[in-house]
């Protein structure tokens, strides 16, 4: 039976979502399951973008046989040949004997690499900037390459403004019913699957993603296609933003993700220790045992916060496995423009510091605290001026922010960063702020932009109203 979901007049989801899937690409966890995007235009011509994995093959065929109703598939366009995403292209060309592919050559060389079969006469070999008209459509394929593979291109849809953007934008987790990205509470519920998304598939890739990011940008993008996860079609400089931090390895947020291995709890107590007193501090701190977590989670959080501190007990000369495993992937995923910082624990050699610090130190643009805390079996009562040392090290490097600017008629102006008031539109709005630790609201309906010391300043008028 038929499932396919309408995102407009003549543009249907005929994808299928695999929830039985425990590892995705035999190496990150999915708990929540993956979708497997495909789209079918029904214009004069009808355009399938994409196949998808083989695991759902049978409803992928029973929805596109559902949507054309007896009508000839005349193109299926191959944006990327990922078999999750091609693995039933083979079958496709023998269900449609007469529908021709829409390619570029890197992508026509693979499909003969995954498949035997003949493409004379049946391949539209398409080059960068090239359009195909279906009839009220006019579609435009873009280049995209090691995005994350080298034969990536991406399909701009003019007529619409919907961008098909192969596997960037996309996002671990079944869909659940749902197709558009504003149907679900996204920040709360996937945005963390997003991220894990991006970092450990794409992640690598930064400055290809931004070369992709500013092909698009004069696009008039109103709609986003991925392959897999939610369609975008509102508040899409959301995810263009995050797009933006990830692929520049921007920090999201200032705060400190703690990695730590313990065999037998004292490495442990340790890093629990250090998130307390910077907590104290109040600067946001996450931890993970390396030795339980997933390394896709952990990778994710790297890219998300500005410091690092990893904590390892010295097993066989060496980092402890996990940890290691840990480092080394982060620095294939080429985290960068972070502070580091790193305790090491050892009975009787303790080495794990010196040998972490050097994975890390072959990242770009990394920042090592030299504060590396020592541990000999167990922290110490005596060690605690160590401790201190390091937190306020790594306190000294975290942003703080500004204190208010006092003129002679405005008292109370914070420095603010205009670009934020860019996304106002009319109506009313919580405004937030955070002092001394302190997280600040009001309900406003305005906002002026005024001089003041020199300086760009905006006033923000307030309704009678408070947060």
């Amino acid at each position: 039976m038929y499932c396919t979901k309408k995102i407009t007049d003549d543009l249907v989801w005929v994808g299928a979502n695999d929830r039985r899937l425990a590892m995705f690409e035999g190496v990150y966890s999915v708990p929540r399951g993956v979708s497997y995007n495909s789209y079918l235009l029904k214009d004069e011509l009808t355009v399938l973008f994409d196949t998808v994995d083989k695991a759902v093959s049978r409803t992928f065929f029973e929805n596109v046989e559902h949507e054309l109703s007896g009508r000839k598939l005349d193109f299926v366009v191959v944006q990327h040949m990922e078999p999750d995403h091609s693995a039933t292209l083979s079958e496709l060309l023998l269900r449609y004997p007469d529908v021709k592919i829409v390619a570029n050559e890197k992508i026509l060389t693979m499909i003969t690499q995954f498949f035997h079969v003949d493409l004379r006469n049946r391949a539209f070999v398409i080059k960068e900037g090239d359009t195909l008209n279906t009839g009220n459509h006019v579609l435009k394929f873009i280049f995209a390459p090691m995005v994350h593979w080298p034969e990536v291109m991406v399909t701009f849809d003019e007529t619409t403004g919907t961008l098909f953007s192969a596997d960037a934008f996309g996002t671990f987790g079944a869909l659940n019913g749902a197709i558009f990205a504003d149907e679900v509470d996204f920040e709360n519920e996937y945005m963390d699957e997003a991220r894990r998304y991006y970092c450990n598939i794409v992640g690598k890739y930064g400055p290809q993603v931004q070369s992709l990011l500013k092909k698009t940008h004069s696009l008039d993008i109103k709609m986003i296609c991925s392959l897999h996860g939610f369609v975008w079609r509102r508040n899409l400089e959301d995810i263009f933003d995050k797009y933006v931090k990830w692929s520049t390895y921007t920090p999201e947020e200032n705060g400190v993700m703690i990695a730590y291995a313990s065999v037998y709890g004292n490495t442990e107590n340790t890093a629990e220790i250090i998130s307390s007193r910077l907590r104290d501090l109040g600067i946001k701190t996450v931890m993970f045992d390396v030795s339980v977590t997933p390394a896709s989670e952990i990778i994710a959080a790297a890219f998300k916060w500005s410091h690092l501190l990893f904590a390892s007990t010295t097993y066989n000369a060496g980092i402890f496995v996990s940890m290691e495993e840990l480092l080394h992937d982060l620095a294939a995923h080429n985290i960068q423009d972070r502070t580091v910082a790193f305790v090491e624990n050892g009975s009787w050699a303790p080495t794990s510091g010196k040998l972490m610090r050097e994975i890390m130190s072959g990242c770009k643009d990394m920042r090592i605290l030299d504060e590396t805390l020592t541990l000999k079996s167990s922290l110490k009562p005596e060690q605690t001026d160590e401790i201190d040392a390091l937190v306020k090290a790594i306190s000294d490097t975290i942003p703080r922010f500004e204190k208010p600017v006092i003129g002679e008629t405005d008292k109370d102006i914070l420095k603010i960063d205009p670009a934020v008031f860019h996304k106002f539109s009319y109506g009313l709005f919580v405004l937030t702020t955070q002092a001394d630790s302190k997280d600040n609201g009001c309900i406003i309906n305005g906002c002026t932009a005024h001089k003041h010391a020199g300086q760009n300043q905006h006033r923000c008028q307030q309704s009678k109203l408070h947060a």
